[in-house]
């Protein structure tokens, strides 16, 4: 029998399809690219294209790298990769090629760890089932470490790990274990596996303490993250070896203006002062506004021991109850902290500013300051408030110039985002007795707008040199464009909730619409989720020596100068700074590349660090709140059930959609939505739920909720404070409008 002529044109789409698949390398495609290319634009022939794809996708001959977006698999049979263990046994490799995540089984695994280099060997693809790999070799141990709780027995010692990556305990020999104890929270190195063992042999690197104490716990954050909780001894007696060195030589050198009144606005609990801001008022009417920075690289020389161990660190670290700072106390609390009376070597932005805020010329020096006086920032508001206290007329110019070029930011451009931070009044032990919430006043604005003027000052002084010079390789803050597959997600959540954002045209024009929504949620019951929404849409900023501007704020350049005690990258701009100003060459691109992403890599493993420590400070905190009911708001919604966040403290818990049993939910990617089969019930992004707190798991940093009126066993304590906040669903409702 002839075949139909459909079939044949079918057959003739297909072939057409697979030359154009032949010729894609590693790029990415979807069908309306394909009929593009194929010169097709009617809607069935591009419904055939979208089927045949997804096919090919189903078969093996594409992977299916995002929904609708399609890549020809770049591999052989034998392959490299990163190993990427789970304690949940689900085991893979994230391949070199095309970033192909391939099942391994533990049996083929070879015992690689999260994180190793190996090399596999790919077993052929069948229709229909998931590809899998088998580890033939491993290329690169990663250098790691284990925490968890030692469990001593007479005969042998265990170390249970509080790991995501590894599914078993390890095994400690009595004389590795450091003088550990049964129940003692400790770190653990694996010193080998036997293929035919369960468990893997190490041997106990450190003793944090007693499981649950909160020294302990949080040693056992930063160690989890990577990061160091203490100072090596060479470090603090070469910075006690530092002396302030305020000479008449030093001071002939520089700029003296220990004379122009000066003051620094910090946190009430700060004790190192980057930044201070001087203020004199000329004679032609306009201002000489001073944005004096710690003069740290005056101090601490490249290559030093302060120096390595500084790069090496990169960032202080901001946990829930403590700061653990990137240089010893004796710098940064000390001889580089800007406190007052006390003369300070300081790095320095001048400008002449009208009494409306505009810049009317700028210089960069090096200068010796005095600061007046030490204002927190509830102290600097409370004279912005009332207009009365001290250096009231100061600063209160500078709040009406603040004011100013935060305006004439926003209208260029700039993200607003202004969410509240979570704070907890920590007793002496580290427990948790109450949560607050710490929001940015105009003294906290103050200081934001003229922190931003001096980075870009800086960045531009370097990045857009004058004439037609070159500019010389240098640190950027740079901020991407928002994905714009989250921002059209955000916009059609935020349409639900009556709102309305832009995602294509201007990205100044894009931005305001943004602004304009995080003005109108603001005191609603969705402000924090479609809030928190806005900055996931985001990209993540890092430092780099490509100089993409930063899109956040709307600045063609940026960088960060202005807290060189607490940031490497800022004390490698402060050395930039000086070589070129002096007429110094050009420094070497690779190396100032290397510094750049090892800096962003550790401001995020030292942000994860603290979203962590956060974490298990809100689950011990509630759990003196067990069997208590409260009302949140839906925050994720996932396959394996709903996270809420509490309106009343912030705290997010998870609801397993095991405890939803009035009915079986499926999830559904597309609305962010559970739909319950028999019922139709729907739990969504942003609904708002009464909950009640079932579990609080504090060595895991869990907490489980369970919807209010479906606990069974869990003694029910109506907490009034949040039944008052919270309200019905019918206010929330309204608010939403």
């Amino acid at each position: 029998m002839a075949r139909s002529s459909t079939t044949k044109a079918q057959d003739r789409l297909r072939a057409k399809i697979n030359m154009f698949v032949s010729l894609q390398d590693n790029k990415t495609f979807n069908y309306k690219q394909v009929g593009h290319a194929l010169e097709i634009g009617s809607p069935m022939q591009l419904r055939s294209i979208a089927l045949i794809l997804a096919e090919m996708a189903f078969d093996g001959a594409l992977i299916e790298v995002a929904p609708g977006m399609y890549k020809v698999p770049q591999r052989t049979s034998v392959a490299e990769g990163t190993f990427v263990r789970r304690s949940n046994g689900k085991n893979s490799v994230l391949l070199d090629d095309d970033q192909e995540s391939i099942n391994v089984a533990e049996r083929n695994s070879m015992h690689a760890l999260n994180g190793d280099r190996v090399r596999v060997n790919i077993a052929a693809t069948r229709r229909g089932v998931e590809p899998e790999a088998e580890v033939i070799e491993i290329i690169e141990k990663k250098d790691q470490v284990f925490i968890g709780t030692l469990k001593v027995s007479r005969h042998v010692a265990m170390l249970v790990t509080d790991s995501k990556f590894l599914a078993t305990d390890i095994l400690i020999p009595r004389g590795k274990l450091r003088g550990g104890k049964d129940g003692d929270k400790a770190i653990a190195r694996i010193l080998e596996w036997p293929d035919d063992a369960k468990n893997p042999v190490g041997e106990i690197v450190d003793v944090l303490g007693r499981n649950g104490e909160n020294n302990a716990e949080i040693h056992a954050i930063l160690a989890e993250f990577g990061l160091p909780y203490r100072y090596p001894e060479s470090v603090d007696r070469a910075a006690q070896k530092i002396e302030a060195g305020i000479t008449p030589d030093v001071v002939a050198s520089r700029i003296d203006m220990r004379d122009v009144t000066t003051f620094t606005i910090d946190p009430k609990d700060a004790k190192d002062f980057d930044d201070a801001l001087s203020i004199r008022k000329l004679k032609n009417g306009n201002y000489e506004v001073g944005v004096h920075i710690a003069d740290v690289t005056h101090y601490v020389q490249p290559g030093s021991t302060l120096d390595k161990e500084a790069a090496s660190r990169a960032t202080s670290v901001y946990l829930v109850d403590r700061v653990v700072p990137m240089l010893p106390e004796h710098l940064s609390n000390g001889i580089c902290s800007l406190r007052p009376d006390e003369d300070k070597l300081t790095f320095s932005c001048i400008f002449e500013m009208t009494p409306n805020g505009k810049v009317v010329d700028s210089k960069i020096a090096r200068t010796v300051t005095r600061s007046n006086r030490r204002f927190t920032y509830e102290e600097a508001q409370e004279v912005i408030e009332t207009g009365k206290g001290d250096f009231a007329e100061e600063i209160l110019q500078l709040d009406k110039m603040a004011k100013i070029m935060r305006k004439e930011r926003m209208e260029n451009g700039s993200v607003e985002f202004d969410r509240p931070e979570v704070k907890f009044n920590i007793d002496e032990n580290g427990t948790p007795l109450g949560v607050y919430f710490k929001e940015s006043k105009d003294s906290n604005k103050l200081i934001e707008e003229f922190m931003l003027l001096a980075n870009k000052t800086v960045a531009r002084t370097i990045g857009d040199p004058r004439g037609k010079k070159k500019p010389k390789p240098f640190v950027y803050r740079v901020h991407d464009k928002p994905d714009e597959q989250k921002l059209m997600d955000l916009a059609q959540l935020a349409k639900g909730f009556g709102y309305k954002i832009k995602t294509k045209g201007d990205p100044r024009d894009i931005n305001r619409s943004v602004n304009r929504m995080l003005e109108d949620i603001k005191g609603k019951a969705e402000e924090n989720y479609l809030g928190t929404l806005a900055i996931r849409a985001m990209a993540k900023a890092i430092y780099s020596t490509d100089n993409i501007g930063h899109y956040g704020l709307g600045f063609d350049y940026y960088t960060h100068f202005t807290s060189p005690i607490r940031r490497y990258p800022d004390m490698m701009v402060h050395r930039l700074l000086e070589r070129y100003l002096n007429g110094g060459r050009a420094v070497s691109l690779d190396k100032l590349n290397e510094e750049c992403k090892h800096s962003s890599n550790q401001e995020q493993l030292a942000a994860n660090a603290e979203r962590a420590s956060i974490k298990y400070k809100q689950v011990e905190f509630m759990s003196k709140h067990l069997g208590e009911e409260f009302t949140g708001i839906i925050t994720g919604v996932t396959e394996w059930g709903l996270y809420v966040e509490l309106d009343e403290n912030l705290c997010e818990g998870l609801i397993p959609v095991r405890d939803l049993a009035d009915d079986y939910y499926d999830f559904d990617e597309k609305t962010q939505c559970l739909i319950g089969r028999r019922h139709g019930n729907r739990f969504r992004l942003g609904d708002s739920l009464k909950v009640v707190v079932a579990r609080a798991d504090v060595h895991k940093k869990q907490l489980d909720f369970v919807l209010a009126g479906t606990e069974k066993k869990l003694p029910v304590k109506k907490n009034s404070a949040t039944q008052n906040k919270g309200g019905d669903k019918k206010k929330t409702r309204r608010g939403r409008k």
